[in-house]
């Protein structure tokens, strides 16, 4: 073949794929998919909670992908298990990076998300949290962090609320897990019940022990009229059922680390009575019925936090729909300004990247199963 058709055909070749990678002259070539991560205890004692995270942002990406996508574009789904380990959340946070994410729902865990929200911040990839309280997240003024939860200095005063005025309670034993989640939420606690309520010991158990009895006998010698718990439903079962089995009777209460059939499960009869703090019960709140009712039919019923890693996924992907882009500063100026009306109602953001209303309400264990018992 002659050199001069040869490199006709080749400039030919050249210009037909072209358009096939989004190219325009001077460009690199650009994959026709949007990439956004999620990431949480995806293994592990933890794994419910990550579980229930990945499949209701799952189902928020096929949504969007059955009516086109986002920006013409598909969307991918990144993945990443931190195992609610704080190095491990680094680095899930760095391979989101390098993954090229356009934003990220999670991490779960607030002792992940604050060391991961710093890369995030200087990645300028913005990230929403569908369950991390503590509220040096968004103290930090990180202008791409937000969260569609509440913080634990509302739902810590909520449960001294409810300790002081409806219970009575004269005396309380607080425990935590000595996690930055489960120590600030106790922190929070105290705050409230402080000078009202005596404290008759106030300590830290290690998560993934399996034997408290050293720390509930120093709890049983004070006689509380309750013990106020900061940490998740591992720990938390477990606490209850030992304590009962040392013949404590006062209830135990907590924040929303506990909530769900796992601590129903390992705590068994003896979580009768437990309370905690969380948001309403997303079976009552009308605009959730679609969401519930297409969960359910693929995954079974949602767990505690599947509607928030939804809602979560929804108002990133309807950040990048607004902004009319995939770049994370776009986004997050989109999402501050955002109003969004969905499964857990109307969402809007402060300053900070919190919600505008305190979420939380009282639930309680009753008949073996956890029930609001206020608004």
């Amino acid at each position: 073949m002659p050199e001069s058709s040869y490199f006709k055909i080749l400039s030919v070749l050249i210009l037909i794929t072209l358009p096939l990678f989004g190219c325009k002259k001077g460009e690199e070539p650009v994959a026709n998919v949007i990439k956004i991560g999620t990431a949480g205890p995806m293994t592990g004692d933890q794994s419910a909670f990550g579980q229930d995270q990945q499949n209701g942002v799952k189902l928020a990406v096929e949504e969007w992908n059955l009516k086109g996508g986002v920006l013409g574009k598909k969307i991918e789904l990144v993945v990443g298990d931190d195992q609610h380990d704080p190095k491990q959340a680094v680095s899930v946070a760095n391979k989101m990076v390098n993954d090229g994410v356009a934003g990220m729902v999670g991490h779960f865990n607030s002792s992940c998300s604050i060391p991961a929200s710093k890369i995030y911040n200087e990645q300028k990839i913005p990230m929403i949290t569908h369950g991390s309280t503590n509220p040096q997240l968004t103290e930090q003024n990180f202008k791409g962090i937000f969260r569609v939860c509440g913080r634990d200095d509302q739902q810590g005063k909520k449960a001294a609320e409810l300790v002081i005025n409806e219970l009575k309670a004269k005396s309380v034993a607080i425990l935590h897990d000595k996690t930055t989640y489960g120590q600030g939420l106790a922190d929070e606690f105290r705050k409230g019940v402080e000078g009202q309520v005596k404290v008759t010991y106030h300590g830290g158990l290690t998560q993934g022990d399996k034997d408290f009895s050293a720390a509930l006998t120093n709890v049983k010698t004070g006689n509380p009229d309750l013990i106020y718990f900061g940490g998740i439903y591992p720990e938390g079962g477990l606490l209850v059922k030992q304590s009962r089995a040392l013949g404590i009777k006062a209830p135990l209460m907590s924040g929303d680390g506990v909530i769900g059939e796992e601590f129903l499960n390992i705590a068994g009869a003896d979580a009768e009575g437990t309370y905690a703090t969380f948001a309403p019960d997303v079976n009552k709140i009308p605009s959730a019925a679609g969401f519930v009712r297409t969960y359910t039919k693929k995954h079974g019923k949602p767990g505690p936090y599947s509607v928030y890693a939804y809602v979560a996924a929804n108002i990133l992907l309807h950040g990048i729909k607004d902004a009319n882009s995939a770049d994370g500063e776009k986004i997050s100026e989109a999402i501050h300004k955002i109003k969004y009306d969905g499964a857990l109602g109307s969402i809007e953001f402060d300053e900070k990247g919190d919600v505008k209303m305190s979420p939380y309400v009282i639930w309680q264990v009753k008949g073996g199963k956890w029930e609001q018992i206020s608004k």
